[in-house]
């Protein structure tokens, strides 16, 4: 592989950046995690993002990083990688967090950075330069994510209901409230353990072909690993304020119970994914769980329409990222 003549200036500058994209993944993400504990009254809004950060960061004595390898290796070509298709990736990606975060809107941070490595890759090589086989597992999970967190959100939600059938409703809030700190745990570990590394990936994908670790190796550098799950738990820690109403309450009315069949649903998914080497949304994830979760009640207690509007954001994270990202290719050309 073709090793840059890239400064450490630069190359600090890159992994900053980096960083700060995985900060703000968590910032933006923080809502998937605690929406649904904050909006229930279980937690105050601080409790909660402490409790996701913390278990954000315990992420790292539990998964596997397989998902650090698809995205370092198994996206596009790592022949074609340089600063600039780096830079372009970080940037396009990051705009669009922006643009989501602002308007409230619950986008994937995932395939905001997917589609920027995307977009950088084939504004400098064409689309040659892409790998089908990682990328069709991220576009496939794009609808399966979803999917998965309805059907375990949903399935648990009727399992819940039939075993505290003959149970109070003030029996069940209570016991249930104390259950959805177990659930948001799991659901922020799954969180941490998936999202963290893409930003691994992207980093290792940099030292590569910058020359300052071997494309041989089966794991990025110990200290990638730690300061990308101490990025994305700081983001946590500040959470997203914007988002949070959206996911806990405008697309169904949850209860303690509710959410922790969500929460569950939705960790399941995360799990199964990250064991895999699957980079998933988690923000697809928890809106597919929280719509099973009010469909079968019934299907009038989702609001459908806030659903769909989530829906299409979801279809053009991609193409816009990419987009953004090419752009940013470019202007990058030009400043370095």
């Amino acid at each position: 592989m073709q090793t840059l003549q890239m400064s450490i200036y630069l190359l600090a500058f890159l992994v900053v950046l980096a960083l700060v994209f995985d900060f703000m993944n968590g910032f933006h993400d923080a809502a998937n995690a605690i929406a649904t504990v904050v909006s229930t009254g279980v937690l105050k809004p601080h409790q909660a993002v402490a409790m996701a950060a913390f278990f954000n960061f315990l992420a790292i004595a539990v998964f596997h990083l397989k998902v650090a390898t698809t995205v370092g290796k198994g996206t596009i070509d790592p022949s074609i990688v340089d600063h600039y298709v780096i830079f372009g990736a970080l940037v396009g990606a990051i705009v669009w967090n922006l643009i989501t975060w602002f308007y409230g809107i619950p986008s994937s941070s995932s395939h905001a950075l997917i589609g920027g490595l995307v977009g950088a890759a084939v504004a400098k090589a064409g689309t040659g330069s892409l790998i089908a086989g990682g990328l069709i597992k991220t576009l496939a999970f794009i609808v399966l994510s979803p999917m998965l967190g309805f059907f375990f959100g949903s399935l648990l939600m009727v399992i819940v209901s039939w075993l505290f059938v003959r149970s109070t409703p003030s029996k069940v809030d209570k016991w249930f409230r104390r259950m959805q700190l177990v659930s948001a745990s799991m659901y922020s570990l799954g969180h941490g353990g998936n999202d963290a590394q893409k930003t691994m990936g992207i980093i290792w994908m940099l030292l590569i072909v910058a020359g300052y670790t071997a494309s041989t190796d089966t794991s990025p550098p110990w200290w990638v690993v730690v300061s990308c799950y101490c990025a994305i738990s700081l983001g946590t820690l500040f959470g997203g304020w914007r988002i949070v109403k959206t996911m806990g309450q405008k697309i169904t009315k949850l209860k303690p119970v509710g959410g922790f069949c969500a929460e569950t649903g939705g960790a399941i998914t995360l799990f199964v994914a990250t064991a895999f080497g699957i980079p998933v949304s988690t923000t697809h994830t928890i809106t597919g769980a929280i719509v099973g979760v009010g469909a079968s009640r019934k299907m009038s207690a989702v609001r459908w329409g806030v659903a769909g509007n989530i829906v299409w954001a979801w279809v053009f994270t991609i193409p816009a990222s990419a987009f953004m990202a090419a752009i940013a290719w470019w202007v990058g050309t030009m400043l370095f």
